[in-house]
């Protein structure tokens, strides 16, 4: 409750201050102050950007090689093992005779995935060391990032030359404010 009241008497405090203001501005000379004002256009001679640099705002690339311990597990050796049980099957088949065909078959085929399974492995494990590039993005404080934060124009209007910063890039004209008052 104590707020609101607050509140209100700040909000009657400033209306008041503004219809103080109106008054003065309007014992002046009634009509000369909205009569006073108008708007014209000027040629832009220069421009120059106002720039502000801030530190900390970009990022570069780091990179380092890393050695690595790196290992291939070589294939189980079945494929190898089927195909060679074949190849022994068949070499066998075709060099026993009579009731000794069927021994050697089988010998062969054993022998044969034998054969097979450790050719197609060749080792279980093989590790080799090599090296890798790893890459983070950091800030980087060294490097200034120029930021725009103005334009310092200078402008000619009916034969003067005249200078003022601006927050925008006028092109080559630019939009003035002319405004007239009695000398005192």
């Amino acid at each position: 409750m104590l707020l609101s009241h607050a509140i209100l008497m700040l909000a009657l405090l400033f209306s008041a201050g503004v219809a103080s203001a109106q008054e003065q501005a309007s014992d002046a000379a009634p009509g000369a102050a909205e009569d006073a004002v108008h708007f014209g256009w000027a040629d832009v001679l220069r421009v120059d950007p106002v720039h502000e640099s801030v530190r900390g705002q970009g990022m570069h690339e780091e990179c380092d090689e890393v050695p690595v311990q790196r290992s291939e597990r070589r294939s189980s050796g079945a494929g190898g093992t089927v195909i060679g049980a074949i190849v022994g099957g068949v070499l066998g088949h075709t060099i026993g005779k009579g009731d000794g065909r069927r021994a050697a078959t089988v010998a062969g085929a054993v022998v044969g995935g034998a054969v097979g399974n450790g050719v197609s492995r060749g080792g279980d494990d093989s590790s080799y060391s090599t090296t890798e590039t790893h890459c983070i993005q950091v800030p980087d404080d060294s490097v200034p990032d120029p930021r725009i934060v103005a334009y310092d124009v200078e402008y000619r209007y009916r034969g003067e030359v005249y200078m003022s910063r601006v927050s925008y890039d006028p092109g080559d004209r630019m939009r003035v404010r002319v405004s007239v008052l009695p000398a005192e």
